[in-house]
């Protein structure tokens, strides 16, 4: 990672200015291959993949593997992520399925209503961060800028694969053969940002696999700004 050369950072500032912003809403669905529970908020995921105004993104975990089937797509750091979202919140335990929209309001399980009136209330809102990405070859640049301040900050940045196939031969679903959207991987943090000094750097991004960029306060408060490249 570095800092881009002035002439690619004039060309992405163009599409920035530093002004309340609107941005996709961010949809984490904590989930797993050994959930008989899941399979409907996976189905969800499917629809939620299509739509622009919002970045769906499922995070396999893996503490139902001990049931009989071990998730192929589960990361312990899925698992992580979604206990320190319980621990900020004074949530006692994890489960699944669980969705959490843009880093604050949980949804149990598969309700499409309450899930549709949450993502347009945040949807309404506006945000300090203003972000914008674009990829050449197996680079991506990115660039924030805030309003105000808004710091500290996290810059994250995960891949996914649109639609992954699983047959499932034991454990709570045994004998489904299920299908998932947008299957997370390579989940890293890019950078720590103050949110007051204006934000321009460059990641690897090998491949062409969809990616998404997050701005968010920690890795476990509200995400201020998204941007995907699908």
């Amino acid at each position: 990672m570095k800092r881009l050369i002035p002439l690619a950072f004039a060309a992405l500032a163009s599409l920035v200015t530093p002004a309340a912003a609107q941005s996709p809403v961010v949809v984490e669905l904590f989930t797993s291959q050994g959930c008989s529970s899941c399979p409907p908020a996976d189905k969800l995921m499917h629809e939620l993949a299509k739509r622009d105004d919002v970045i769906a993104l499922a995070l396999h975990v893996d503490y139902w593997d001990y049931i009989g089937w071990k998730d192929e797509f589960a990361d312990p750091a899925y698992a992580k992520r979604q206990r320190a979202y319980a621990v900020a919140a004074g949530r006692r335990s994890v489960y699944t399925p669980q969705m959490i929209i843009n880093g604050e309001t949980d949804i149990v399980g598969a309700r499409p209503m309450e899930l549709s009136r949450v993502i347009s209330d945040y949807a309404a809102k506006t945000t300090p961060v203003t972000l914008a990405i674009t990829k050449s070859g197996d680079r991506v640049s990115i660039l924030a800028q805030s309003a105000t301040p808004s710091g500290p900050l996290v810059v994250q940045m995960v891949r996914y694969t649109p639609e992954r196939t699983a047959r499932i031969t034991r454990g709570e679903n045994a004998g489904h053969t299920l299908t998932y959207a947008n299957v997370t991987e390579g989940w890293k943090i890019l950078q720590q940002w103050d949110g007051v000094t204006d934000l321009a750097i460059e990641a690897d991004a090998p491949g062409d696999k969809p990616l998404v960029v997050m701005v968010q306060k920690g890795v476990d408060g509200p995400i201020l700004a998204a941007a995907q490249i699908r």
